[in-house]
């Protein structure tokens, strides 16, 4: 907690010059002047980067500490500080614009501001007394913004892809559970939106789920991407300014605070210039976003109506729909989910344009790259998790309304076609328009097949078969 009172007011002067700043502010001129120059979007930085960026500067204040070049009191004053930060204390002083210039200094300046007023809280002093606790001459030792944002923003990614792990798992469950409580439902199959062929809902619903499934699968392997980072590496991965025993631990010392499995970059060079591997995150999480949409819009015809629709499912009502229509009940969380996915889709892009405009040895846009990436995990996380809990468990079948669209559909012709051929079958869907009866009528009434054999072709049990064998053949044919 913070258990000083700030001095009344305070003049901080940096190589430009002097500026007066709130008395109650632990942040500093750097703050300040970023503040002024980037009122661009009204975006704070994400809470995880917030949380990430105080991890690794107590990552490097703990092993300037160890290794002697930081006094043991104020280095510890330090990591207690950032320990603060890590656990959402001060998050209110990290007040720079998402979207700035210089690749993430004026972050990394708010943060080495604000942890140097708050250890010199803890060691006695004001939060301004920058003699008693140094931004930069303690808190940023050994470091350049070039390769402790770029490590954060990995802890940050890091962190939040287990959870979307978590949360693509309990929506990838809950698509099985519907799969097996829709088993036996026997329904049109569309394609290009015209009836095609008779299924189950529960086939549908298993399709859904071995989609996700797939995305599970890809979100753990973005695990793999970015778990090598450039810590120590300072201002181009050449380490120069920094000590060999520091750049060798410090990325150590991070994996013990935050429990996360990263490591330092066997080329640190590479790794402080290239942006690829978050281009490569990006994209596989932009697959999970193509799943959710495809979901999200079949989920949609699917309940459409639910009277003049297709009304083959009912989703969950969770809200009023209309503030006219009276009765109305729109499907309020695949529209959600719709959006959601498209702004992922967008981040992709920003992430994709900003990694290649990267220059030389560093890519200055990476503040661009954080905010999307960040947003991209939080809004997919949100996705699953809504479907998971608030749509899908509740969606009911609509069993009559399948059937009925089975037998007044021409879909059920195309079941007869290994038995009569193509062109009867054809010849059979035409007749059948003509008198105004369904094909099953028609069928039966011209004597191709009895009620019982088309039974038997339209059971769930047949339908979710592989084919059939030459006996079932043999004898569907037999009168």
């Amino acid at each position: 907690m913070r258990d000083r009172k700030p001095q009344e007011n305070r003049i901080e002067q940096d190589g430009i010059g002097e500026l007066a700043l709130p008395a109650e502010a632990y942040w500093g001129i750097h703050t300040l002047r970023a503040v002024r120059n980037f009122p661009f979007s009204g975006y704070r930085l994400h809470p995880a980067f917030i949380r990430s960026f105080a991890q690794v500067k107590q990552a490097c204040a703990k092993t300037n500490a160890l290794l002697g070049y930081l006094p043991e009191e104020r280095g510890r004053a330090i990591m207690d500080a950032c320990a603060e930060m890590a656990a959402g204390e001060l998050a209110d002083q990290i007040v720079v614009d998402a979207f700035q210039g210089g690749a993430g200094t004026s972050t990394n300046m708010n943060f080495n501001e604000v942890i140097a007023g708050r250890a010199a809280e803890l060691l006695g002093g004001d939060r301004g007394d920058r003699a008693l606790v140094a931004p930069l001459r303690d808190v940023n030792m050994h470091q350049s913004t070039n390769d402790v944002y770029p490590t954060a923003l990995k802890v940050a990614a890091l962190t939040l892809l287990i959870e979307l792990e978590q949360a693509v798992g309990r929506f990838q469950e809950s698509m099985q559970e519907r799969e097996a409580a829709f088993r036996n439902v026997v329904k049109v199959a569309r394609t290009e939106l015209t009836d095609a062929v008779p299924m189950t809902l529960g086939m549908t619903f298993g399709a859904f789920a071995d989609a996700v499934a797939r995305d599970r699968w890809r979100i753990f392997k973005c695990r793999e991407r970015l778990k090598r980072v450039n810590l120590g590496g300072t201002a181009i991965g050449t380490g120069l300014g920094a000590p060999r025993d520091y750049i060798l631990s410090a990325a150590g010392h991070l994996a013990a605070i935050t429990g996360l499995p990263v490591s330092r970059a066997e080329n640190l060079v590479d790794a402080t210039q290239n942006m690829d591997v978050f281009v490569e995150v990006s994209g596989m999480l932009k697959a999970c976003a193509a799943t959710l949409l495809k979901i999200a819009s079949d989920l949609r015809l699917l309940s459409s109506g639910p009277d003049a629709g297709f009304g083959e499912i009912r989703l969950p009502p969770l809200q009023a729909g209309s503030s006219i229509m009276a009765g109305k009940i729109n499907p309020v969380m695949p529209e959600a989910v719709t959006q959601a996915a498209i702004r992922v889709m967008a981040n992709d892009q920003a992430v994709t344009m900003a990694a290649a405009l990267g220059q030389l040895e560093l890519n200055h846009l990476l503040p661009l790259i954080t905010h999307s990436l960040l947003e991209t995990l939080t809004l997919l996380t949100a996705a699953c998790n809504g479907l998971a809990e608030h749509c899908v468990p509740g969606i009911r079948a609509c069993e009559e309304r399948c059937r009925e669209h089975v037998e007044q559909s021409s879909a059920l012709a195309t079941v007869l076609v290994p038995f009569l051929g193509y062109d009867p079958v054809g010849e059979l869907v035409a007749e059948a328009r003509k008198a105004g009866r369904t094909v099953s009528e028609q069928a039966v009434r011209v004597g191709v097949a009895d009620p019982e054999t088309l039974k038997r072709l339209l059971s769930p049990r047949q339908l979710c078969k592989l084919g059939f064998t030459p006996e079932e053949f043999e004898e569907l044919n037999t009168p």
